[in-house]
């Protein structure tokens, strides 16, 4: 495939984004999102409050994963702090800028996805480990904005903050990158755009799982059925579904051993999610992607599901 040819497991995901995007809008709510002026009042006070909040969100960053650099043997030199707030900034300030002058969204991912993905690059390419910095930092930058906003304003701009969430979580751009030494029939390609298009099933169905399973756990935001953590366990699987992607096309687990898991490692214990609980996780994962593939497929894309099962193991960490 040349380069200057649209990458189908792009044009996949996209179309795919466009659909839940819609989905999510509920009627009751289409008639005062149709009048742009809640939406771009809500954004454009934000926007006012972006550069206080994004200091007092690499505070907590700092505060939360400051033990981490001589744990893992990080290299200090490459957390530039101003440098991750100024790279965050200029993400929520783009995606806020775009909500004053637009009443939809579809094309949010198109306008900041290829920043987040060059983000993305710039601080894996030294040290993967140094994501979780990133991550983070936009995690509490998106929480503390949405703290200063009514239930009826979040609801407006939930879909502002899940498409930067998800491009800065997942290796989509790497993903679409290896995907494009593919041709179309190539069993790894035809395997990756299957498990894409019911990986968003696949982290319905898993959470609730793991929900039902763990009624009474209670992570560092809340209950595992609080809608706030619902929707981040959806996107971690999500996630997790996006890197073995990766590893499928690239024909090699590197990613999850020098990026994902270390990112696992470092935050999850700081949030309250147990590793039983990600054990558990990844065996519903492997249990539905089972049901939803062929032979075939199963075998190219297994091995790497068992060998992320594998690293998360009792034998690994003892401590449930």
């Amino acid at each position: 495939m040349s380069l200057q040819e649209p990458s189908p497991l792009a044009q996949q995901w996209a179309r795919k984004y466009v659909e839940n995007l819609s989905s999510v809008t509920h009627k009751s709510l289409q008639s005062a999102a149709s009048k742009r002026g809640l939406r771009a009042g809500a954004a454009d006070r934000l926007l006012n409050l972006l550069r206080q909040v994004s200091l007092r969100a690499w505070s907590q960053t700092e505060g939360m994963l400051a033990d981490e650099f001589h744990r893992h043997g990080i290299d200090r030199r490459l957390v530039n702090p101003w440098e991750i707030s100024q790279d965050t900034f200029q993400i929520y300030e783009k995606a806020l800028e775009f909500h004053t002058q637009n009443s939809t969204y579809t094309r949010l991912p198109a306008l900041i996805g290829p920043d987040i993905a060059r983000i993305r690059k710039k601080y894996t390419a030294t040290d993967p480990r140094v994501i979780a910095f990133v991550s983070l930092q936009f995690h509490y930058t998106g929480s503390m904005l949405q703290g200063h906003l009514s239930p009826l304003e979040k609801t407006l701009l939930e879909n502002c903050f899940k498409v930067i969430d998800d491009h800065l979580y997942m290796p989509l751009h790497r993903a679409y990158s290896a995907a494009g030494k593919y041709k179309m029939d190539d069993p790894q390609l035809v395997t990756a755009r299957q498990v894409l298009d019911f990986s968003t099933e696949v982290s319905e169905v898993v959470v609730q799982k793991v929900i039902d399973f763990y009624p009474g756990h209670k992570t560092y935001s809340g209950l595992l059925g609080d809608p706030i953590v619902r929707n981040s366990s959806q996107r971690d699987v999500a996630m997790f579904q996006i890197y073995l992607i990766v590893c499928l096309l690239e024909r090699n687990p590197s990613i999850i051993q020098d990026e994902l898991f270390p990112l696992c490692i470092m935050l999850y214990p700081k949030l309250n999610v147990h590793w039983e609980l990600v054990r558990q996780m990844l065996l519903y994962i492997g249990q539905e992607v089972q049901t939803r593939l062929g032979k075939e497929q199963l075998d190219l894309f297994s091995p790497y599901l068992y060998m992320l099962r594998d690293m998360f193991s009792p034998e690994v960490f003892h401590d449930g």
